[in-house]
């Protein structure tokens, strides 16, 4: 079937790359109430941490964490319209095949683990909460794993779903193809930190190089067809 459209037909709708960077900025700005470069000064708690240590936390810095369950809350919402934006423009660039599908499942289960991990965190800061350590403990370790490999994982998907059919296509340079490709893999590789405690850096290499590469494709994706008809 034959389908013709208009020679530069632009793509509607938000500019992903915009949208990325809001996501992050909301995602940072959570972690900005929590996160501490003082090493005198209270910090948000490692699995590795004493029980103690983590409900001291939680019981002396609910506001904080109170902020940073909201905003990283409100990150998971440009995520999910990022991924489908991106989704969207493949498409509409005549992208065809498994690789976007796959973006679409890793870029909506981000947005989702976001927003679980947010949510359990505001459970935590609710008056009462942190003072049950048994139940605190448990909430902890939860919002930590859905924030955490739960968010790597699905982030490399989508990565990898917008980097590999871009690739085909000759959509995006090659260096971002390159670093996508290896986000990609990193983020994959984080879930045997499941199972390999020291395994835990690769959530954050994929996290945080993650949005960066979000912003850069988002900008770089065409967003204007060249062909003047494409095979459907």
């Amino acid at each position: 079937m034959q389908a013709t459209t208009p020679y530069g037909t632009v793509h509607a709708g938000p500019n992903p790359g915009i949208v990325a960077v809001i996501c992050t900025l909301l995602f940072l700005l959570g972690l900005y109430f929590v996160i501490s470069f003082d090493p005198s000064s209270p910090h948000y708690p490692n699995p590795v941490d004493p029980s103690d240590v983590i409900a001291a936390y939680f019981q002396n810095h609910p506001s904080s964490v109170l902020l940073c369950a909201f905003f990283q809350f409100c990150a998971a919402v440009p995520l999910g319209i990022y991924t489908a934006t991106m989704v969207s423009r493949l498409q509409f660039l005549g992208v065809r095949g498994a690789g976007i599908s796959i973006g679409l499942f890793g870029g909506l289960m981000a947005a989702f683990d976001i927003a679980t991990a947010a949510l359990i965190l505001w459970v935590i800061a609710y008056p009462g909460i942190a003072q049950d350590a048994g139940v605190l403990r448990a909430l902890y370790y939860l919002t930590f794993a859905i924030g955490g490999v739960g968010l790597s994982v699905p982030l490399g998907l989508l990565i990898a779903g917008i980097t590999v059919p871009s690739a085909f296509a000759k959509l995006l340079p090659k260096w971002l193809v390159i670093f996508g490709l290896v986000l990609a893999v990193i983020g994959e590789l984080s879930a045997l930190s499941l199972v390999f405690p020291s395994l835990v850096p690769l959530i954050p290499l994929t996290r945080f190089p993650g949005f960066i590469w979000l912003i850069a494709a988002g900008f770089m994706l065409p967003k204007q067809r060249l062909e003047r008809s494409e095979e459907l």
